[in-house]
């Protein structure tokens, strides 16, 4: 599942989005020792585990916020979050990769960051492996992410943050999840995140929301622009001291509150750079860590609307600028008879 972590600036996204990957690659190493012990079990006992270690599968995390601080709060120091390999960067091999023999595009130059895998692009997995995990995934706290890079001094005045998260929105536009898969993306604040059609490649998107009007104020913004594309959301509450805070958020986003994250020395300890096993966390927040994860694997598949909306928005990348930069009618890149799939599979409409 692809799931997207957005909210006001300062509204904890970042952190909560941490937490979830974290709870969630918790959970697939503590099965994926148990599967190794099921071998001496009986057939029964494997396919029970079996079962559940395929709810559970891959992890893998995206820092797509301007502020890049996912890393950080994943355990890593200022230090090693320097080092992580910039997504941005590597745009051009990116292109190359992906663009595999696809007929339709005529150079990975001529790629842009909505262009939409067809016959012969190379796909890619969660898990991995390919030359692009290799070159941009790194383990952070137990936690595999790729990060887009910061907004450097040298872009300052010429160039839009947009374009390092178009590395993003291509790398999602050609990734696989299978069940038990999850890709998590830390998006940039605010409705900035509907600056591109990244927003249309979530199957669910968790919305970071604190018991105030301007959190809420976000929240009305972000619904009214996703409500027009079928893009659903859960709203998370978050700094929640008490009842009449929960009562706030159940005012202002109504059925769309899932879940509440409590005021906690955890979260404390970690922004202070202390990062503990998980583990520790509060057990009302754990529940509702489990109550997003529940939710989040209810969602329904639909990988035809999933090309649908890849080819809408290259469309109008195309026609808006993308057509005038690289010269070419772009809109032929589009493979309308084409599904995303599993990797090695050939899923056509």
């Amino acid at each position: 599942m692809k799931v997207a972590f957005v909210g006001k600036g300062g509204s904890g996204k970042t952190t909560l989005a941490a937490l979830f990957a974290r709870t969630l690659t918790t959970d697939t190493r503590a099965l994926t020792a148990d599967r190794t012990r099921t071998e001496q079990s009986t057939r029964a006992e494997q396919v029970t585990r079996a079962g559940h270690v395929t709810r559970t599968g891959h992890v893998l995390a995206f820092d797509a916020d301007i502020n890049q601080h996912l890393a950080a709060a994943l355990g890593a120091t200022d230090e090693e979050a320097l080092l992580l390999p910039a997504m941005g960067d590597h745009l051009p091999a990116i292109k190359e990769y992906l663009r595999g023999d696809n007929p339709r595009i005529s150079s990975a130059a001529a790629m842009v960051k909505t262009t939409p895998p067809g016959r012969g692009s190379r796909l890619l997995s969660v898990a991995g492996p390919s030359p692009l995990h290799d070159l941009l995934v790194r383990e952070v706290g137990g936690v595999r992410i790729a990060v887009t890079g910061p907004f450097a001094t040298e872009d300052l005045g010429v160039a839009c943050y947009h374009s390092k998260v178009g590395a993003v929105e291509l790398f999602l536009n050609h990734l696989y999840d299978g069940p038990g898969e999850y890709a998590i993306v830390d998006m940039t604040a605010g409705a900035d995140a509907f600056a591109s059609g990244l927003f249309t490649r979530f199957d669910l998107t968790f919305l970071v929301c604190e018991p105030t009007v301007r959190s809420v104020g976000v929240y009305r913004q972000y619904a009214g622009y996703a409500a027009e594309y079928g893009v659903p959301i859960a709203v998370v509450g978050n700094k929640v001291d008490d009842e009449s805070d929960v009562e706030f958020l159940r005012e202002h986003t109504g059925t769309a509150l899932l879940a509440w994250i409590g005021r906690s020395a955890y979260v404390k300890a970690a922004e202070r750079g202390h990062v503990g096993p998980i583990g520790g966390l509060e057990p009302a927040n754990a529940a509702a860590l489990a109550a997003m994860r529940t939710a989040l694997d209810a969602r329904p598949k639909d990988w035809r609307r999933y090309a649908e909306q890849a080819a809408l928005f290259h469309r109008r990348n195309a026609t808006g600028w993308a057509n005038d930069k690289v010269g070419e009618d772009l809109s032929a890149q589009i493979d309308h008879g084409f599904v995303l799939g599993r990797p090695g599979d050939v899923i056509t409409a």
